[in-house]
């Protein structure tokens, strides 16, 4: 979401920094009562995907209303005063993670402008892989950015469309647009919710009554009793006017779908469906996998909480192994006390961390975490275990090996401080010293969310993370890596 620094990801200092974030979700309702209500219920429901900040634009039949606010969604909107300042039938909010450099309210969306067609309001979800190049053209053709965000690219692009119609506008715009976006757009004539040709990023309908809803995750409409209809299609674009009709356009050609297979390891609540499926279904069913693959002789399978615990559920009911609560977390745990230091990071996992020790002692375990970024964290909890008296420490992952930066809206550390792209897999076992280590296979995984193994020619998910195989051109970081080569070639003597 940040266009500062777009290809040297995040990097947040603390405990967090060792899981991959997402770093926005995205909610709106049309012909709503209560829209902006209904909004802030449901952007609670998605906090855990962004938690930097929190936004709600919204319009009344005439004008557009805007709050934006650092910090979690009750500190800006559980008051009453805080939704009365955002009256209308139509709203769209969003929460954010921020990326290094991209922090401070200017950056806060929903993001308004007035265009020549009147307001427009965007909240999108993803990250925009040629946001550097389109802003560069469009500062040289005299467009004065408000903010780092590769959102206000598209606002600009937008404003910049020789086409007639908003809609039109809109198209035009994303057809610049490479990586990943799932949009919510409010205009004076109603609502429209977009996501990319390869579906990368999540975002599903909702009804309540005769209000439409979107939000990224199905979770967030269970909240405000509204029923799922169904997921925007890849590449779709829906508009609900204030008259209710729903227009659904297919702009950009048909495109195998590649949805971020990550969504079912760890960034969607269990309790939300995704690709057809339940979440949680299918974290059990990789958990089940890996103890088909990764089978090990223990007393206990305990989960790392609360990311591990249904892929632990599944390991123990394939395996037999007892499930176990041997870790129990914190949920109290601020981010005042993260502090910069290793060693302060050390005791920010025990803060957040205790083990169970009068059930993990003399016991051999099975610890399953959702996946290992830096390995830092794995490395405290495999210690904690053996202070608490476990004789053995056996680690299992419900992912493959993270080795590859994310370019597509997840807040991931740069390549070179993921511990899979240091190591293999026996020195990664030693740095986090546990006595085995093993990850479901990128097949299992497959198979695991009900895809059957993987098809390489063309994968059914993105897995770039895992792979290193990117679904879209990456047009900033070959520009990025271009310079840098012209920068570090020699100078040569004049004769």
């Amino acid at each position: 979401m940040n266009i500062t620094h777009p290809f040297h990801p995040s990097a947040h200092q603390g405990e967090d920094d060792d899981h991959l974030r997402e770093e926005c979700g995205v909610f709106g309702a049309v012909n709503a009562t209560d829209a902006s209500a209904a909004t802030a219920l449901g952007l609670h429901a998605l906090q855990h995907r962004g938690q930097e900040a929190a936004g709600i634009c919204s319009f009344d039949g005439r004008e557009f209303y805007s709050r934006r606010g650092l910090g979690h969604v009750a500190e800006n909107f559980s008051g009453s005063d805080a939704i009365a300042e955002l009256p209308g039938f139509m709203a769209a909010g969003h929460v954010r993670y921020s990326t290094t450099g991209g922090a401070g309210l200017r950056n806060v969306q929903p993001l308004y402008a007035d265009l020549a067609g009147g307001g427009f309001a965007v909240a999108h979800n993803g990250n925009i892989s040629n946001a550097m190049s389109l802003r560069a053209d469009l500062v040289q053709r005299g467009a004065i950015f408000q903010s780092t965000s590769d959102t206000e690219v598209i606002i600009h692009l937008v404003a910049t469309s020789r086409y007639p119609t908003m809609m039109d506008k809109l198209i035009d715009a994303l057809r610049l647009l490479e990586g990943a976006y799932a949009l919510i757009v409010m205009t004076p004539e109603g609502m429209i919710a977009c996501r990319d040709p390869l579906g990368i990023r999540p975002l599903v309908m909702g009804k309540i009554g005769d209000a439409t809803l979107f939000a990224s995750e199905s979770v967030a409409f269970d909240v405000v009793g509204a029923e799922m209809v169904r997921e925007v299609e890849p590449g779709e674009l829906i508009k609900v006017d204030f008259d209710g009709n729903v227009d659904s356009l297919h702009p950009f050609g048909n495109h195998r779908p590649r949805p971020c297979i990550f969504e079912h390891v760890y960034f969607s609540r269990p309790d939300s469906f995704f690709a057809g499926r339940s979440v949680y279904e299918a974290r059990k069913a990789i958990g089940a996998e890996l103890a088909k693959e990764k089978p090990v002789e223990a007393d206990l399978v305990v989960p790392v909480p609360d990311s591990g615990v249904p892929a632990a559920i599944g390991y123990a009911q394939a395996s037999g192994i007892p499930f176990e609560l041997g870790i129990i977390r914190s949920h109290y745990v601020g981010r005042t006390f993260i502090q910069p230091s290793d060693g302060a990071r050390h005791a920010g996992v025990k803060r957040k961390h205790n083990a169970n020790r009068e059930l993990v002692r003399g016991k051999r375990i099975v610890l399953i975490d959702d996946s290992i970024v830096r390995g830092t964290t794995s490395l405290s909890i495999v210690e904690m275990m053996r202070d608490a008296g476990a004789t053995e420490v056996h680690f299992r992952v419900a992912s493959p090996p993270t080795a590859h930066s994310c370019f597509y809206g997840v807040d991931t550390p740069e390549r070179s401080k993921l511990l899979a792209a240091r190591m293999e897999l026996e020195p990664m076992r030693q740095f986090i010293k546990a006595d085995s280590l093993a990850f479901v296979s990128i097949d299992g995984l497959y198979r695991a969310v009900g895809e059957g193994p993987r098809k390489s020619a063309c994968p059914q998910f993105c897995d770039a993370c895992f792979t290193g195989e990117y679904p879209t051109a990456l047009t900033d970081l070959s520009k990025r890596d271009e310079d840098q080569r012209q920068l570090s070639l020699p100078v040569g003597k004049v004769a």
